[in-house]
């Protein structure tokens, strides 16, 4: 993926966001970053509100999970591909409001 990243035509410094799995930290995936001029930047340990995905993982669960029986593994994974074919219209509305960008932000800061 880093080499993918690194052959687009954008013109400008790139940065990948990374949760903490091991195998993002690992020194092959920094070394080939480092090669290829891209920064990795690490979300701090347990933050699951700066991971986009987690919202939506919880979302999933409340709809296909909570208070369900599902008698096949097959009736269960097609619950979850229902829910997630519906996030740009059935659900829309109520994945808006839980994958807000509101974080605080900090003025006057020098790096």
């Amino acid at each position: 993926m880093l080499e993918k990243l690194a052959e687009l035509p954008l013109g400008v410094p790139v940065t990948l966001v990374l949760d903490n799995a091991r195998y993002q930290r690992c020194a092959l995936v920094q070394d080939l970053a480092q090669r290829l001029d891209i920064e990795l930047l690490f979300l701090p340990a347990y933050s699951p509100n700066l991971n986009l995905i987690e919202p939506i993982w919880k979302f999933v669960k409340q709809q296909c999970l909570y208070a369900k029986y599902y008698s096949g593994f097959s009736l269960f994974t097609e619950a979850i591909r229902s829910c997630l074919d519906q996030t740009n219209t059935t659900h829309q509305s109520a994945l808006t409001s839980l994958l807000s960008l509101n974080f605080q932000t900090f003025n006057n800061v020098q790096l």
